[in-house]
């Protein structure tokens, strides 16, 4: 099986495929100071939790943000599971276009979603990703990614503001059932959610209005938080919450096809 692993600034993402198939999947606080024995153990107790063991993984592919994670997160794969695991970065050679000014710098998350969405939709998309930040991906159906956008998150908004504001706490994210609340809490979550919802559908009108092409495109949002925001949106209308680790399994099997074709 491929363990697939999405590195991001507040949490690290796991998946376990058996061939195309995503049979179990993770998360974890993205920490970064994890030693690569710490590593080992951690995963291997989580592989147990979900009902497998670490002779289920045979190999195992990495996309990371967080330089300070990756090496060690890489060398406790190969000590616990005797595993070289492949890293995608925007070096490595995919059927996709990084169509902008400095494609060197592109996220591997950003990457993977283009492949994905590309494989998956074959239209024009938008990927918009809930994370600590909240991108956009501007996607074409020949796998071309086009730029986007880059916002603060729902996390990163909800935390700054605490941080910020002296009788304002940090709040769990639930839907709230009313714009107008009757408690600051209520107040925070309406605003971090109703406008997070809104600041999203105004940022994909923008896009589209844009868009460089005649074709409008989907817009599908991906990241821990896409369903609970969805409902909210008037522009997102579907959620694949796995869509960047589609992406790494999509990416891995590419490179393992070019690497048996030379």
């Amino acid at each position: 099986m491929l363990l697939a692993i999405d590195v991001g600034n507040s949490e690290t993402s796991f998946g376990l495929f058996d061939q195309e198939e995503l049979v179990a999947d993770w998360r974890l606080v993205s920490v970064r100071h994890r030693t690569p024995d710490e590593w080992a153990v951690t995963l291997k107790a989580h592989l147990v939790d979900v009902g497998h063991g670490e002779s289920d993984v045979t190999d195992a592919v990495l996309g990371s943000v967080v330089p300070t994670v990756t090496e060690p997160l890489i060398a406790g794969i190969r000590k616990g599971f005797r595993v070289s695991p492949l890293e995608i970065t925007s070096a490595t050679e995919l059927p996709v276009t990084l169509d902008v000014d400095e494609p060197k710098t592109v996220g591997t998350d950003r990457i993977v979603n283009t492949l994905a969405a590309a494989r998956l939709y074959r239209s024009d998309t938008i990927v918009v990703d809930f994370g600590t930040a909240t991108t956009f991906d501007c996607i074409t159906a020949d796998a071309r990614f086009i730029g986007g956008v880059i916002a603060p998150g729902l996390r990163t908004a909800a935390e700054d503001l605490a941080l910020r504001a002296a009788k304002i706490t940090v709040t769990s994210l639930i839907a709230p059932e009313r714009v107008i609340g009757r408690t600051t809490e209520e107040c925070v979550r309406a605003g971090v959610l109703f406008g997070s919802a809104d600041a999203a559908d105004g940022l994909v009108r923008r896009i589209k209005a844009e868009w460089p092409t005649e074709n409008v495109p989907g817009v599908v949002a991906t990241g821990g938080l896409a369903s609970l925001i969805q409902p909210f949106s008037a522009e997102i209308t579907r959620v694949e919450p796995h869509l960047t680790l589609l992406g790494l399994w999509m990416a891995a099997s590419c490179v393992t096809d070019r690497r048996s074709v030379e």
